[in-house]
Formats: C-alpha cells, structure tokens, sequence
C-alpha cells in the first residue's frame, strides 16, 4: 500500500537518510516511490499500516503520515484519481464518525474555499457523524503551492498538486521540545540542538540493545538522544571538565538522570581520542559525535608536538608499555 509523508520544511537532505535508517532498525519494508526535496511531500510503499505508524512514531523530521488515497494536479482530476483507486475502500468508513481537514503549504486559503474544496468530496459514502474533535477517522487535502514572489509580480493562482489521504499517524517531533536545550540543567556554548541530535540517533540507528559511543561527548546531547531510543551510550573528552560540570544535577549524568534515562548510562570518562584505552576489536554499534572545529573548539591532543626531537625517559620496568 502506498502512504503519504508530510515532512517539516526543515533539514531537507536529511529525510530520506532518516526514515531509510528507521526503516532498518525497525525491521519495515520501505521503498519510496515519489519524491522531490522541494516538496515536504513523500510517497512510499509500505507492508502495513502498522509499519507506517512505527515508522512516523520514531522519525523527527516527519510531520505525519496518511494512506495515500490520491494526487493529482487540478482537484477534478484527484477526484478521478480517488475514485477509480480507492472504491474498494469506502465500504471500511461508512458508519465512523470523520472530518476533513484543508492544508496549504506555501499559501492560504480562506474558509469558504476550503469549504467547497470538503464539499467535493461528498460522493464518498460516509454516513457518519461529523466531529471536529477526536474523530475516528481524519481525511486530510494538502494542497502544494509554488512560492510566491509578490516583489517580481508572481503570485500563482492554482497549486502546483493536490494530494488527498486517510490520517494514520503522527511523529516523534514532541521530543524537540522535550530535550530542548533551553529546559535542559547543564549546557554549554557547543551542545548540540536537540532535533538535529535526535536525527542523528535516528539515521545512526540508535535502539534497545545496542551500544554507542560519542568520543568528544562535551555535556551529552548525543548519548542523550540515542538513550531516547534505547541504546546505552559511553563517551569521552580530552577535557575532563565538562563531563564532571559543577556536580550533581549539573553534569553530564545529571543530564541523563532529568530526562530519566539511567538505564541508557554506560560510563563517560577523560581520554584523547588518539591515544585512547580501547581495545583493537568491535565494540560499539555505533559512534556518534560532533567533531571540534572551529576558533572556539579546536582539536586538541595529548603528547609532543615533535617526539622525535624532545628527549624523553621510560620508566624503569615499562618499557612494555612504550
């Protein structure tokens, strides 16, 4: 079946790497069908609709999803569209209570418009009560628009498409705002903005079970937003500093311990990434981190600038070690 993915205008070149990676760490079958980075608009073929509401109920950058019923150009000819692909379906809604809703990206419409535009649609056999609020079913017309230009005299008077869809589901973009750094206890001037985190877990395919690592992990907004999506995250940083904070709620662990993700806690200690303790075989499923760059966060090491020249002892009985 294909299904609709209304996207957020943000992040572009982050979509299909998002939903592709989710696609994968939640076992679905996803292949997408329409798509244009342009457009918030995304068409995939999916196994179930269960799939499609797994899929949306993880992803940051998808807004939601519908089963697709139709597109098409002019509103007569999503009418034709709907008609001869979704006949079979109307039977399933014909006693449920429903509402239409009319949405216009990159432009407006005023009520009574839109209400001819739900109007049209009145050859459907729903029988139901109408109910704003809390409906059993929701069909929803997106209309996209090409954007105006009123300086130049373009204003366009018709939408680029039109797209009409049964509500299925909506998407994890709540927890922006649940991890927004402005509610968080201890930040500093590098900490990562919670939605492009939490897309990153997303895309690094952050789940139950799995361990990651972030080895310039500052105050944590990474470990962070992979704990969000089950795994347990380890981290280190050259400075020793920001991992400790001033203590308590105001430290890397008290970050965790605010948004009661304890279980997701490995360890986090000060090491250099280019000397570090690790051992030479597979660990982590995956590394995740912002590397320092930068006037205000430039990349540090541990050791001399030139070993060779500057004189230096081993001590006595570690020469294993050199």
């Amino acid at each position: 079946m294909d299904y609709l993915i209304r996207f957020a205008q943000v992040h572009e070149d982050f979509r299909l790497a998002e939903i592709e990676a989710i696609a994968v760490a939640e076992c679905i079958q996803l292949s997408v069908v329409e798509y244009n980075n342009e457009s918030p608009i995304c068409i995939v073929k999916l196994q179930s609709e269960d799939d499609a509401r797994k899929l949306a109920k993880r992803s940051i950058l998808i807004q939601s999803i519908y089963e697709h019923w139709g597109s098409a150009v002019t509103l007569d000819q999503l009418h034709e569209v709907v008609k001869a692909k979704t006949l079979h379906l109307w039977s399933k809604y014909g006693e449920c209570s429903f509402r239409f809703d009319v949405e216009c990206y990159q432009s407006t419409r005023p009520h009574n418009q839109r209400i001819k535009i739900i109007e049209s649609f009145n050859y459907l056999p729903f029988n139901g009560p109408i109910i704003m609020k809390e409906p059993d079913e929701t069909f929803n017309i997106l209309e996209v628009w090409e954007y105006p230009d009123p300086p130049r005299g373009f204003i366009p008077t018709d939408p680029l498409s039109i797209h009409f869809g049964r509500f299925v589901g909506s998407s994890a973009r709540d927890q922006i705002h649940k991890y927004d750094l402005k509610k968080r206890t201890y930040i500093a001037t590098t900490s990562m903005e919670a939605e492009l985190a939490l897309i990153t877990a997303n895309i690094a395919c952050a789940s139950p079970g799995k361990l990651f690592y972030d080895p310039f992990v500052g105050t944590g907004s990474f470990p962070i937003s992979c704990a969000n999506f089950g795994a347990v995250c380890w981290g280190s940083d050259i400075d020793g500093r920001s991992i400790r904070g001033k203590g308590g709620k105001k430290s890397l662990k008290g970050n965790f311990e605010q948004y009661g993700l304890r279980n997701g806690l490995g360890d986090f200690f000060a090491a250099d990434l280019t000397n570090n303790p690790f051992v030479k075989r597979r660990l982590w499923d995956g590394i995740v981190c912002d590397i320092p760059y930068g006037v205000r966060e430039g990349l540090k090491v541990l050791g001399l600038k030139d070993p060779e020249k500057t004189p230096w002892l081993v001590e006595k009985g570690k020469t294993h070690c050199r």
